[in-house]
């Protein structure tokens, strides 16, 4: 498992240094990825294009990809955009690996 955690804003500044990120922790051995959300403090439409367009590239790599709960206004955006019922969401990376 690769975790990536985040934090601050996830927008148009800081979304291709992430972006980079989870490519290099796609093409590494791990089969699952995971994006801590738990430190971000506001996230636009770019940060979240990046997560959906990481997922989608996990998929046909055939890996897992997955999301720890952040912040209400993170959530929100999440919610509203559908992206919380496409992908798998946690409290935390160890409920990732116990199943829970």
């Amino acid at each position: 498992m690769c975790v990536v955690a985040v934090s601050g804003e996830l927008d148009l500044a800081s979304s291709a240094t992430l972006d980079q990120q989870l490519t290099r922790m796609l093409d590494a051995a791990a089969a699952l990825v995971v994006v801590d959300l738990r430190g971000l403090e506001f996230m636009d439409s770019t940060g979240l294009s990046t997560l959906v367009k990481a997922h989608q590239r996990a998929e046909q790599a055939g890996k897992r990809f997955a999301l720890i709960r952040g912040s209400q206004q993170v959530q929100r955006l999440l919610s509203l955009t559908g992206v919380e019922e496409r992908m798998v969401l946690a409290d935390s990376p160890e409920e990732l690996l116990t199943g829970g």
